[in-house]
């Protein structure tokens, strides 16, 4: 459909409740349809006016499983309303052109999609690795032009990247392969984008729970072949929303930090002749106590029992989400943000102890939310942002009260969106 026509039916309501069935949140209507009729407009003042399509990806929230997926457990992620967007046309040259809101244009040509080394950590890195991993599926790909924005923050575990890896992967699945492409296999593409290409390490779980959408539940046991299971949640229902707040904290030199927890919950699954912690219980730990702490050190040893009990404490959410027992649910979740802090000890770094936001803004969420909700520390830990299921009438002062203590903006409200990646229009 022509771009202009688009841009009318959105501003005259015509896709409202297409609109709050992918976002959710009636409050945000007016800001979606916004940023809609403002992103078509930007693709029509670059590209001129034609027929366009639009594509959405959804950024993530790790629910449950902190530091498990490692050591071959099992991860509990979201997918949430905040997106990237694409407008996009189908082109008959062998060519793709990607505009993203404040970048440059980026050409890529489709009769050189090889690995180049300096284009490592680079946006044309990802969607090359996409395209590369596509043929190799054996799937067609094709030319494109392309208007991308996005709101889901950078840098605030929200995987922004795994979010564009999914929208990239969607645009040449419905353009190109009648929208036949798997969620699954989408998850698959993005991740050896960002492995092979891009050249991060990463696991599955980002890509996982952008493109399938709703809640993922991940068992990493054979971490070539998860076992994925989706689940439905609705937090609306509940009377919930979710606050990702990003407490400022510098990522800077904290490379040792992250490290130190997968290398030392190995070193206590080395003594018992494994690689990784899974098939480990309490009790195995218990018995071997005193001989462990002379061998891998104490530190290490809480880190292993946080990942036994974390690893059940996923299971025991899916259940509880399963048989609709929120409160069960919340009392997990709670407990799984104690057992960071005391066993995991991820909340700070141990290096720089007067700087501690994460704790920080754990302690001024459990001081203003009391029965009101429940808080964690959100994905790697250390620095960056904080978890909390907060009930929607005390959703505006706790959004007051973080945005007081780390700066205006700091506290996102979202809801977990159904949908993964998609074609929108």
């Amino acid at each position: 459909m022509e771009a202009k026509i688009i841009v009318s039916e959105i501003e005259y309501g015509k896709y409202d409740e297409m609109l709050l069935d992918i976002y959710v949140d009636r409050s945000r209507s007016s800001y979606q349809k916004q940023r809609y009729v403002k992103a078509i407009k930007k693709y029509i003042d670059i590209y001129g006016n034609g027929d366009i399509e639009v594509y959405s990806a959804p950024g993530r929230s790790e629910i449950g499983g902190n530091h498990t997926d490692h050591q071959h457990g099992e991860i509990l992620a979201a997918a949430i309303n905040n997106d990237a967007i694409a407008i996009v046309k189908r082109l008959d040259e062998q060519v793709i052109k990607v505009i993203s809101n404040g970048y440059d244009l980026i050409t890529i040509d489709l009769n050189d999609i090889r690995m180049v080394e300096e284009e490592k950590e680079t946006t044309i890195s990802l969607i090359k690795g996409v395209l590369f991993k596509m043929v190799q599926m054996g799937y067609k790909i094709g030319g494109f032009q392309a208007y991308i924005t996005s709101d889901v923050l950078i840098g605030a575990g929200l995987s922004s990247s795994a979010a564009y890896e999914t929208l990239i992967s969607s645009i040449i699945s419905g353009l190109y392969n009648d929208m036949k492409v798997s969620a699954i296999e989408i998850a698959i593409i993005g991740q050896y984008a960002e492995n092979v290409y891009f050249g991060k390490p990463c696991g599955l779980m980002d890509q996982m729970a952008c493109s399938v959408g709703n809640l993922v539940h991940v068992n990493f046991a054979n971490p070539k072949e998860p076992i994925i299971e989706k689940l439905e949640i609705d937090l609306n229902k509940y009377g919930y929303s979710l606050c990702i707040t990003d407490t400022k904290g510098s990522h800077a030199d904290l490379t040792a930090d992250y490290a130190a927890v997968p290398e030392e919950m190995k070193k206590v699954a080395a003594y018992f002749g494994k690689e990784v912690l899974l098939g480990l219980g309490t009790e195995d730990i218990m018995k071997e106590f005193s001989r462990l702490r002379t061998q891998v050190g104490d530190r290490a040893i809480l880190r292993a029992l946080h990942f036994v009990c974390e690893n059940e404490r996923v299971q025991k959410e899916v259940a509880a989400l399963q048989n609709n027992d929120f409160a069960s649910f919340l009392e997990l979740v709670n407990a799984s943000g104690n057992s960071s802090y005391k066993f995991l000890q991820n909340v700070y770094s141990n290096s720089d102890v007067q700087h501690q936001n994460v704790s920080l803004g754990l302690a001024i969420s459990e001081i203003c939310l009391g029965k009101y909700g429940v808080c964690r520390v959100h994905g790697g830990g250390f620095a960056g942002t904080i978890q909390a299921f907060v009930k929607n009438e005390a959703v505006n002062e706790y959004r007051k009260r973080m945005d007081e203590a780390f700066g205006k903006g700091s506290c996102s409200v979202l809801k977990i969106r159904k949908y993964g990646g998609m074609k929108v229009l």
